[in-house]
């Protein structure tokens, strides 16, 4: 959620969102953490279809969406290549060589929202966006296979205005594979253990005191929370069908639209919700 704005009051506030079409190329050739089923590209474009559908029609977001890059099969998880915190973006280097050419794209959409683009051009750097927690107080990141030291010191360097910890990252790609925000002041957390230890560090390098909603599946503690001023708290979550236990505690925020999101296929290549969007509150004029 790092392109959203920065104080309570703000927090989750969005006016635009960068996606991007998914390339058939993703079925076979997608990074993967470990061997699985194959996608399947008609119900991944479905499901991808509708969640663009959800911030477009349902939430009234304007919606860049880049076309799809057959020489980049993991070009559709746009979160990775950039970190948009109210009118600054920083563009990364993500950590898979393999990856790095999918931020030309997310650079040119961002300066044509007339944006403050910096560049991560340390060749010692790496930064993927999927290790990036922010909280609208202070920014997490994930010391994971893809985001060294050097990379979240040039985040640190980027958004001065807020404090930034490090996080180290077992058992998981990144941070958000079992962490994101669910609310103004709620982390949605995963059971595991490795969820469980990185919160642990989170606590104890912060010092605001934090409420959390534990979820029994990693995969389900990704959600994408909004604060649209027409609809309230909003929040993005894994289907019933999908994490059904999980499912349950979302149910218990009476205070949220609850739009269930499937993901079955992307899952598949650890695509995660917040994975397929770059949030942006864009509160000056283009």
């Amino acid at each position: 959620m790092a392109g959203l704005g920065g104080g309570s009051a703000a927090f989750g506030r969005c006016t635009h969102a960068v996606v991007r079409a998914l390339p058939e190329s993703l079925c076979r050739q997608a990074l993967r953490r470990a061997p699985g089923p194959e996608v399947d590209f008609a119900r991944a474009e479905r499901e991808h279809q509708l969640y663009v559908g959800v911030l477009r029609g349902k939430l009234g977001l304007q919606v860049l969406e880049l076309p799809a890059d057959e020489s980049l099969p993991d070009c559709a998880f746009v979160e990775d290549a950039a970190v948009v915190c109210e009118e600054t973006a920083l563009v990364t280097r993500p950590g898979a060589p393999s990856r790095r050419k999918e931020v030309e794209a997310m650079k040119r959409v961002l300066e044509s929202l007339n944006l403050n683009i910096v560049e991560m051009i340390d060749e010692n750097a790496t930064l993927d966006g999927g290790d990036v927690l922010f909280t609208g107080r202070e920014f997490f990141v994930g010391l994971s296979r893809r985001t060294n030291q050097r990379g979240a010191e040039i985040l640190a360097d980027t958004f001065k205005d807020y404090a930034v910890s490090t996080v180290p990252v077992h058992d998981a790609l990144h941070l958000k594979s079992f962490c994101s925000m669910a609310g103004p002041n709620l982390i949605a957390i995963g059971s595991s253990e490795a969820a469980q230890k990185a919160l642990k560090t989170m606590q104890q390098m912060s010092d605001h005191r934090y409420d959390k909603l534990t979820v029994p599946d990693d995969a389900a503690a990704n959600c994408i929370y909004l604060n649209i001023p027409s609809k309230g708290h909003v929040l993005l979550h894994r289907a019933p069908e999908e994490y059904p236990e999980s499912a349950k505690v979302f149910e218990k925020l009476k205070d949220h639209m609850l739009i269930p999101i499937a993901n079955t296929e992307l899952d598949k290549v650890d695509g995660s919700l917040t994975c397929c969007s770059v949030l942006i509150n864009k509160t000056s004029e283009l």
